[in-house]
């Protein structure tokens, strides 16, 4: 089943009735119909004035759903997500926590190489070649030791728009940086939720380790996943004979289509939100040394 994003820009009232979400929105605006909660994969919430009740973020929390709120940039400033979606919750996790140095390189090098991979395929898709991001695919060492990951990405965002396009991708940079951020943003957060309903804890990374993220975990799993962001924004720009130096309404929904991207993993296609279900529950099987293989995205089959 794709679960459904919800975005709420206006001000107005969240809350339960029947197991049902109601949004109220001021007066003289037209009401939406009820939906569902366990139809609720992601909901933003995009207004200071908006209230939620608590009845309501329990029972999205409680669905595995996951809840962003914006800032007054009206970029994704803190997430929620439950804190066991998953019944095998401890045992997930002392497997993760007591996982070999080998193991977590490992892990890393499959993640940069299948990160490189689809690299390749998005610059591909805008016209360019991708042979010497291909090429640097068969460098990457366990752990990426050589950092083969940073080269590559210098390549590839300096010919993303266009080898004759100056583009830098600093957070804080020109358009469509702003974009890219929001992008990965959501991405973020699907990742976490998908962390949540696997049993791993999101604090410990595989090759991202700050005191300060408590989604480490989450920005490891969802390097080999940022391409697809980049492939929309680059689709995005596309229409636009300027990109707004703010995130109007158009430029929000047109990235919050992530969640139902199409993904292929080993043969199956499906939305991406459930493809990084399949990526953090392989990634847990792994862990508890059922596998050694990550399932990993592809842009075919």
């Amino acid at each position: 089943m794709i679960k459904r994003t919800l975005y709420f820009g206006n001000s107005g009232y969240l809350h339960l009735k029947n197991s049902q979400l109601i949004w109220e929105p001021e007066p003289n605006e037209e009401m939406t119909p009820t939906i569902p909660i366990e139809d609720i994969g992601m909901l933003i919430i995009d207004n200071a004035r908006i209230t939620i009740t608590h009845g309501l973020m329990a029972s999205l929390l409680a669905n595995n759903c996951v809840v962003i709120h914006c800032d007054q940039k009206h970029m994704p400033a803190g997430i929620f997500v439950a804190n066991e979606a998953n019944t095998l919750y401890s045992q997930v996790v002392k497997a993760q926590l007591e996982a070999s140095i080998p193991i977590t390189k490992n892990i890393w090098q499959q993640i940069i190489k299948s990160k490189l991979k689809n690299q390749a395929e998005v610059l591909e898709f805008t016209g360019q070649s991708g042979s010497k991001i291909r090429q640097m695919i068969s460098e990457v060492q366990s752990g990426d030791a050589m950092n083969i990951e940073g080269r590559a990405a210098a390549f590839y965002f300096g010919h993303l728009f266009g080898s004759e396009n100056k583009f830098k991708r600093r957070r804080d940079g020109e358009p469509p940086n702003h974009l890219l951020n929001y992008g990965y943003a959501i991405l973020r957060a699907i990742t976490a939720r998908g962390i949540v309903g696997s049993g791993l804890l999101g604090v410990i990374g595989i090759h991202h380790r700050n005191k300060y993220n408590a989604w480490c975990l989450a920005d490891d799993i969802m390097e080999p996943y940022r391409p697809w962001v980049d492939r929309l924004v680059i689709e995005t720009c596309a229409t636009m004979d300027e990109i707004p130096e703010e995130l109007t309404p158009a430029l929000k929904k047109s990235v919050l289509s992530i969640p139902i991207l199409d993904v292929w993993i080993e043969g199956l296609r499906s939305p991406l939100m459930t493809a990084v279900n399949r990526t953090t529950s392989s990634l847990a099987r792994v862990f508890q040394g059922e596998t050694r293989k990550l399932l990993l995205p592809t842009f075919s089959e």
